[in-house]
């Protein structure tokens, strides 16, 4: 089992209680932070994310660890599902996401709501597809979580998860680790006004299990067919599952 990482080493509550709080202080820089420090290249992998779904046309879709919605917008825009919920533990981020659902004037098909990845409030069988970008590794306990996700899957339904990864490859890897160890925290501190939030991006995806690590974890979930698909050298990935029909 990896270490578990928390964003406020100095305080005692719990990795959820500390995620939760530190998306509520970045809530209103979380945007521009994302799309400024990957260069914009998160809008493409959203797309690519989203892509796995298109054969399967999902009408019911569960955005876990929705934030401010960008994952779920994108589902919509492409795959014109008939119901999207987003959940997440940070109202600040969910404030936002209800913001843009409603300047989008996309009340009567995206709704999002407080809640947890490991007690989904949905019973079981509901959704079509369970999507999550960027939010695994903050689970506080990954494998309950993905227990979770597969509960409320229809038998046959698709979990796409998209999440940052460790690249592997010479030099690229050890530039990457250079921008995203020491530049990163410190244009997320100077814009966030967190010093905590852009230390813990890093440290967290350091120790996350990613590749096969994950999709093993996936399995032991209760999912088959687990693929993986590298994005940019190797910087996130997509991982997907089928719930056993």
């Amino acid at each position: 089992m990896s270490e578990t990482v928390k964003p406020y080493k100095e305080l005692d509550s719990t990795k959820k209680e500390q995620v939760a709080e530190m998306f509520n202080k970045i809530a209103g820089k979380y945007d521009f932070l994302n799309h400024f420090l990957s260069l914009g290249i998160d809008i493409w992998w959203r797309k690519k994310a989203i892509s796995e779904l298109k054969k399967d046309q999902p009408k019911h879709i569960l955005d876990v660890a929705t934030g401010t919605g960008d994952l779920a917008f994108e589902a919509i825009e492409t795959l014109k599902p008939k119901q999207v919920i987003g959940i997440d533990i940070s109202e600040g981020m969910l404030n936002l996401a209800d913001k843009k659902i409603k300047e989008r004037a996309l009340e009567n098909v995206f709704s999002v709501q407080v809640g947890d990845s490991e007690n989904l409030p949905f019973a079981d069988h509901t959704f079509d597809a369970v999507i999550v970008s960027f939010g695994v590794r903050n689970f506080e306990n990954l494998e309950k979580g993905l227990q979770n996700i597969q509960r409320v899957l229809k038998p046959g339904g698709k979990a796409v998860v998209l999440e940052f990864s460790k690249p592997t490859i010479f030099p690229f890897k050890q530039l990457y680790n250079l921008y995203f160890f020491n530049l990163l925290p410190f244009f997320g501190r100077v814009f966030s006004k967190d010093n905590s939030a852009y230390t813990y991006l890093p440290e967290s995806v350091h120790a996350f299990p990613d590749g096969e690590k994950f999709t093993d974890i996936m399995k032991r979930s209760g999912f088959k067919e687990t693929k993986i698909k590298k994005l940019t050298l190797g910087i996130s990935s997509i991982y997907t599952g089928i719930k056993p029909a």
